[in-house]
């Protein structure tokens, strides 16, 4: 069905409901990676073997994403972030049951493979609802994610610190997580039939083939998510090795950055709609930038810290334009183009720490951050990819009553 015309209240709550799914996300996530060593200790794997399973996950994720989204182009986002919820949800148990490197990586399989659905869908479900609002939201959704994260962190320390189980404390995140998915898979909004005008023949128009622009903006996807794993792995090593810090000093680095990260995707939406989508990436990358940059030359650690809370801000607003020009791209399948641009970033953000940590091999690593200080670089250059197209529509349904709040 198209939608023409919705009533405010049932967009706040489509816009509810997808807050609560985008923070399911986060948690669940948080959940499994706050247990990673009592499950490392109990199966009995070693960090190397750990390491190839959390690849296991990542290529499962990879495939969730690319059948997700044709299914969300044949049968809308809603139901596909139901399902998609509830199989990691129920995925989320796994971890918990295994019991050596075998049943851990068929475990991993499937919570991979939910999350990569998940993702790919409650993304496409939040460009519905944002075009249906009428303005920039895509923000405040993956800030959500965020803070999802930090409540499944916290929950999960308070779980380990009264001494439950791991399969216990991953079986009620996974109860909350099914409850909450079922609660708000019903406000979401239903199914509209892709209206932009489709290219007449080939392949890339039909969704086949990625396009030129599914392609670059991919490429922007690749960079900043390549950029922000380089942070979430490895800033607070950088501290401790750059300038002789603690432990304790240096694991400030990633708290600097996280906090910025959040509180940057809890403003992005209001700059996105006064500048428009390629200020947030063109300036947030290059504020990323000035941030790295301090970082690689800064002997102090105030300077240092600050410099990764500058990256943080910087970073936060960028995928989502990034997410939300794909997802509005005329011509083409937008579930298919958003898995695409989605696995790419994805992608980035798996290659990012492992050529860091290649290349800690042949420099030292804070001269390893020179590479993502030129990938945010360029993306910059690249910014007016996600500018959103003059014909046709824009974000907003002109037809569409735009809520208050």
């Amino acid at each position: 069905m198209l939608l023409t015309t919705l009533d405010p209240a049932r967009l706040r709550r489509a816009r509810a409901a997808v807050f609560g799914v985008f923070a399911v996300n986060g948690f669940l996530l948080a959940a499994w990676v706050v247990h990673i060593p009592a499950i490392s200790e109990r199966t009995g794997i070693s960090h190397a073997t750990l390491g190839w399973l959390l690849l296991v996950l990542a290529g499962a994720a990879l495939i969730g994403m690319q059948i997700a989204g044709p299914l969300a182009d044949r049968w809308g986002s809603k139901p596909m972030v139901g399902a998609a919820g509830l199989l990691l949800s129920a995925g989320a148990i796994g971890p918990g049951l295994a019991t050596d490197t075998v049943t851990l990586a068929a475990a991993l399989a499937v919570f991979g493979l939910g999350n990569g659905a998940l993702d790919v869908s409650m993304n496409s479900q939040a460009v519905h609802v944002e075009r249906a609002y009428g303005r920039p939201i895509m923000s405040a959704f993956h800030a959500l994610f965020s803070l999802g994260g930090v409540v499944g962190s916290l929950l999960g320390a308070a779980t380990l610190a009264a001494g439950w189980s791991p399969l216990t404390a991953l079986s009620g995140a996974a109860a909350l997580g099914a409850v909450l998915i079922l609660a708000c898979v019903p406000m979401l909004l239903p199914h509209e039939h892709h209206s932009a005008p489709q290219h007449p023949a080939g392949a890339a128009a039909s969704g086949r083939t990625p396009t030129a622009k599914i392609l670059t903006l991919g490429a922007i996807a690749f960079a900043v998510f390549l950029a922000e794993g380089a942070a979430n792995d490895w800033s607070t090593l950088q501290v401790k090795e750059h300038l002789g810090t603690s432990e304790s000093t240096a694991a400030l680095a990633f708290g600097a950055f996280a906090v910025m990260m959040t509180v940057g995707r809890l403003t992005a939406d209001r700059v996105a709609a006064t500048f428009g989508p390629v200020a947030v990436v063109r300036y947030g990358t290059l504020i990323a930038a000035v941030g790295l940059t301090a970082v690689i030359a800064s002997v102090w650690v105030p300077l240092t810290l600050a410099g990764w809370a500058l990256f943080g801000l910087g970073l936060s607003g960028c995928i989502p334009q990034i997410f939300t020009a794909a997802g509005n791209l005329h011509g083409g399948a937008p579930g298919v183009n958003m898995s695409r641009v989605v696995g790419m970033g994805y992608i980035g953000l798996l290659a990012g720490p492992a050529l860091l940590g290649w290349l800690t091999h042949l420099m030292p690593l804070t001269a390893t951050l020179v590479v993502p200080l030129v990938i945010v670089l360029l993306a910059s250059w690249f910014a007016g990819q996600v500018r959103p197209a003059t014909s046709g529509a824009g974000i907003a349904d002109e037809n569409a009553s735009e809520p208050t709040a």
